[in-house]
């Protein structure tokens, strides 16, 4: 396919500068103003904040293919047929409508019990005459930013349409800064880098990852959402997106000479970036904007922006503590792999019983047992075990249909004897599907792979899409994707089944639709502290930008971070701390947590580790005590179950001193706060485990001061007292 390196690396479309003022939204606090207008029949808006012009005249609508060369207007001459193909030029505004709403909701799961949704709406309906066809615009205006979408009613002059791009445009008021990593069809799992948006061209060659398993870029200036951004006069802005269902997921390409970035979709493997049918929408497309980082990370806008839950009964529906088989194969402690005799695989042919095993292979009767062992012990809920099932030896890299059927396992995994004794001890196994980016074949054996875990008690699934896609030529992110990874959740629901995607699209908000969705990888996770590291202040910018869409199954919690003492070989050393890997279950969001160290790691560190069994999944309430992007994270939370609040704190560029308010616990009341802090002599270079835990008697007067080092940080366990 032709890769659109060079087509269009600044979208733009000539036209006198629009006069403001036409239709205007504000926020219900009043601090954001958003003005829409028409400039020679082409629509654009822009916004202010506390009378600051954070987002400057930008123009809007979409661009069509002419597919299979049939065009409705053809007739009408060439500059006609042109012409019908923009729907961002052309309009008469016909008339608009403002509506409010202010109501709470009830997330399933979440980082509060209730949800505010609180905004004053505005929607434009527009019309081309030439061609007798509408388009409506609709804005909404939050206290913390500003979204809106394209609607198309039926109509019969645009049914089925085609889309070449969206252009919709974000023009920037400066050089600002921008926490970016490189647009990319197929991979999210990049090194966040900060920088002016006029350096993001020169630096972007060093930023791309040829080396991931599958990695597609389109520009040198094309960015991932969620952006984030700050401007030298401190105000946030953070662009992303809300409710991506049916449609391609957006990047950004910034003309660098105009600082504008313009919508960027993901196309299939023809170019086409989206095939609709009228009456349709786009997903929302989201501004954060604050002079507050806290702000940022406290921002429901993209799950306000989703439709409320389609599972009516979500009983079933349970956050998830595990610990799993998994870290000792990343690491290479362990195999997926069965034998090392088979080269080939082809499934029902290839017969493991006359191979030799390898020793190494990780998903083995006794390692598991060991695992459910630890999980019962520890009041943990779930076991993860990945490498069970036939076909690991040739799944990489092979661009192969039929990889696996997600029921078959290996020899020296008992599948019942191993279920029922992990249900002798109150624990469950979670189920593991590796795709190998063989969607089709996934799709093949979905039924039979979600029937076997539901007649054997699994609840949930970790499933992934490494590799390349097939059908082949299509990317991770297309219209088609996104609409595979949505038919798996709403098949899982039907079998009661809760799923971790791994190499997904990054989340949109659209697990408030499908609570089911319980977890994404969607970035680059611990694993990679295996395969050359994270920066330091990685997860430290993730809550701004991966986060904003939907929990992370970041995988935290390790506790050896010279990865040559139970691995030969594997020289990795990971630039955290023991406390600062306990702050991440409270900063990194997600109903799914895992404990990824090995076992006998954690039992070297029992007091360290009671952090990671005490820390709820569920709050009531979350407090945002310190932010700033790449640099520090503080957030306090409260129990949805009990009184109990947890802090966690990370550093990320640099050492820091933190000093928080305890404001937020109840007035009156004594709690003992349990701190789990890095010790005087620590280090990120060989002292990471070097940690100090005190006992100190705190009221909502009292306030501390802790150091963290970079890449590190703290967290504390807040239990009243009796």
């Amino acid at each position: 396919m032709i890769r659109e390196i060079l087509l269009a690396a600044t979208l733009s479309i000539s036209c006198a500068v629009p006069v403001y003022g036409a239709e205007v939204v504000t926020s219900p606090d009043g601090d954001i103003r958003l003005s829409f207008d028409l400039e020679k029949g082409n629509p654009f808006y822009s916004v202010d904040f506390k009378g600051k012009q954070v987002i400057a005249p930008s123009r809007m609508g979409l661009e069509l293919y002419s597919e299979n060369g049939r065009n409705t207007f053809s007739s009408q001459g060439e500059k006609a047929a042109a012409d019908a193909l923009k729907l961002c030029s052309g309009f008469e505004l016909a008339n608009t409508t403002r509506d409010s709403l202010s109501e709470t909701w009830t997330p399933v799961w979440g980082e509060e019990a209730e949800i505010l949704n609180k905004y004053n709406s505005m929607i434009v309906r527009l019309k081309q005459p030439q061609f007798d066809r509408v388009m409506n615009i609709e804005f909404r205006v939050f206290d913390d930013g500003i979204a809106f979408r394209y609607e198309f009613p039926a109509q019969p002059h645009l049914n089925y349409f085609v889309i070449k791009e969206e252009m919709s445009q974000f023009a920037m008021t400066g050089d600002h800064w921008a926490y970016w990593i490189p647009g990319d069809y197929d991979t999210q799992e990049y090194n966040y880098t900060k920088s002016r948006l006029s350096e993001i061209r020169g630096l972007f060659p060093s930023k791309v990852n040829p080396d991931n398993a599958s990695t597609t870029v389109f520009s040198p200036t094309g960015v991932q959402t969620s952006l984030q951004l700050k401007t030298d006069d401190g105000i946030y802005l953070n662009i992303h997106e809300a409710a991506c269902i049916n449609y391609p997921t957006m990047h950004l390409n910034l003309n660098d000479t105009t600082m504008t970035f313009t919508s960027w979709l993901t196309p299939d493997n023809q170019g086409r970036k989206g095939y609709m049918q009228t009456p349709c929408a786009t997903p929302w497309r989201t501004v954060i904007i604050t002079d507050d980082a806290r702000d940022i990370l406290a921002s429901r806008i993209a799950y306000n922006l989703n439709e409320p839950s389609k599972i009516e009964d979500t009983s079933w529906i349970k956050p998830v503590k595990y610990i799993g088989v998994w870290w000792e194969m990343i690491t290479g402690k362990s195999s997926w792999n069965y034998t090392d005799d088979v080269f080939s695989v082809k499934l029902g042919e290839t017969d493991y019983s006359k191979t030799k095993p390898n020793g190494r292979h990780g998903a083995n009767n006794e390692k598991v047992r060991r695992y459910i062992d630890f999980a019962a012990e520890h009041g943990f809920d779930q076991v993860l075990v990945e490498g069970w099932n036939e076909g690991w030896e040739d799944w990489f890299g092979q661009s192969k249909d039929y990889v696996f059927d997600f029921v078959t396992p290996y020899p020296d995994f008992d599948f019942k004897a191993l279920n029922d004794y992990a249900h002798s001890k109150g624990v469950k196994l979670m189920m593991h599907h590796e795709t190998s980016g063989s969607v089709r074949n996934y799709e093949r054996h979905l039924d039979k792979a979600y029937k076997l875990m539901a007649d054997n008690g699994y609840n949930s699934v970790k499933s992934g899409y490494v590799g390349n896609i097939i059908p082949r030529g299509e990317y991770h992110y297309s219209q088609w994707l996104n609409n595979h990874y949505l038919y798996a959740i709403q098949k899982a629901a039907d079998n009661r089944i809760m799923v971790n995607a791994h190499e997904a699209s990054r989340p949109t908000g659209v697990a408030r639709t499908y609570p089911n969705w319980i977890g994404n990888e969607s970035a680059r996770g611990t694993e990679y502290q295996a395969m050359g590291g994270n920066d330091k202040w990685h997860t430290s910018i993730l809550p701004f930008t991966r986060l904003q869409g939907g929990p992370m199954d970041y995988t935290p919690g390790i506790f050896e971070f010279d990865l040559s003492k139970f691995t030969p070989g594997n020289n990795s050393k990971i630039a955290s701390t023991i406390p600062g890997q306990l702050a991440l279950y409270v900063t990194m969001y997600s109903p799914l947590q895992m404990a990824a160290d090995l076992p006998e790691h954690y039992e070297q560190h029992l007091d360290a580790f009671q952090f990671i069994k005490d820390v709820p999944l569920e709050w009531e309430r979350s407090v945002y005590l310190e932010a700033e992007p790449m640099e520090y994270v503080t957030i306090a939370r409260k129990d949805k179950n009990s009184d109990e609040w947890y802090v966690g704190s990370t550093a990320g560029t640099a050492d820091r001193k933190s000093t928080i308010s305890l404001s937020f616990l109840e007035p009156g009341r004594k709690y003992d706060a349990t701190i789990y802090a890095e010790a005087p002599d620590a280090n990120t270079v060989d002292g990471q485990q070097r940690y100090k835990i005190t006992h100190k008697t705190v009221t909502s007067k009292s306030k501390l001061t802790l150091n963290a080092l970079a890449g590190g940080g703290y967290a504390i366990s807040i239990k009243p007292l009796k």
